[in-house]
């Protein structure tokens, strides 16, 4: 059965590679109420709509303690409130300059439209957000054709699969077993595995590799293997169907996949 859709993530997966747009302003808000936190602490819920990505952080055990002896009291949904306040004006400051797509994805994505395939889209991110990344990220070669974000399905993103769902019916797909989702995060695994479609992971750029494009070319060829099998495993852990490399790999893996369609989902 020919695969006939694909839903990409959009940073970390097509454009920001190393999706460092959200992560950096993660790591200055929390720094401004006191408490420091860590790339991979920053990093951990990825994917999530990001108010749920900060709450999700302030409890994680080591942050929850710290802010404990930090503001002598536990977190409330307040403090959730007023850093998310704080995340989205810095963040709307400094969107527009992580909308480069990342290497291959323009060319992958012309490829799967010549062979007939719709281009959907989910994200982390909120309406407004998307809409200083879908503009500029069109200006520069890169643009789906549907996208859908959690505020489009009453706040419940990843891991729900309701934004999957409603690129499903917007694209016409007719089953689950013809729809593959490429994300970067195991939170885009996690959603590709609650709609019930292929799952795939793409390791260099992602926000689980954790590098930017300058850090991960500075390796050495074995550093660069060591660290994408490292991905490679965390993407498998969360139950990804297939992982990918880089996005020059995907139309490949989709003709592979079409003849097991029917086999891989009894």
């Amino acid at each position: 059965m020919k695969i006939d859709t694909v839903i990409f993530d959009w940073a970390g997966t097509t454009v920001d590679f190393g999706c460092f747009a959200p992560v950096n302003v993660f790591l200055t808000v929390f720094e401004a109420a006191g408490v420091t936190v860590t790339l991979e602490e920053a990093r951990q819920p990825m994917g999530m709509l990001k108010i749920d990505h900060i709450r999700t952080m302030l409890e994680i055990p080591r942050i929850s303690e710290e802010w404990q002896r930090v503001h002598g009291r536990s977190f409330t949904e307040d403090d959730v409130q007023a850093l998310y306040k704080q995340f989205e004006s810095k963040l709307m400051e400094s969107l527009a300059t992580y909308t480069d797509p990342i290497p291959y994805v323009i060319e992958t994505v012309q490829q799967l439209r010549e062979a007939g395939i719709r281009i959907g889209s989910t994200t982390g991110y909120t309406d407004s957000m998307m809409e200083v990344v879908t503009k500029h990220a069109a200006a520069k070669g890169y643009q789906p054709d549907f996208l859908v974000t959690p505020t489009q399905v009453g706040d419940k993103g990843r891991p729900y699969p309701y934004m999957i769902f409603k690129n499903m019916e917007a694209l016409g797909s007719a089953t689950t077993k013809q729809v593959v989702k490429v994300g970067d995060t195991t939170s885009d695994i996690k959603e590709a595995l609650h709609a019930g479609v292929w799952a795939v992971g793409v390791i260099v750029g992602s926000s689980e590799m954790g590098l930017s494009q300058g850090e991960f070319y500075a390796l050495s060829a074995g550093e660069q293997q060591q660290i994408i099998e490292k991905t490679k495993r965390i993407f498998e852990e969360a139950g990804a169907h297939y992982t990918i490399e880089t996005m020059q790999e995907l139309p490949t893996l989709m003709d592979r996949m079409a003849g097991l369609t029917d086999r891989a989902f009894e």
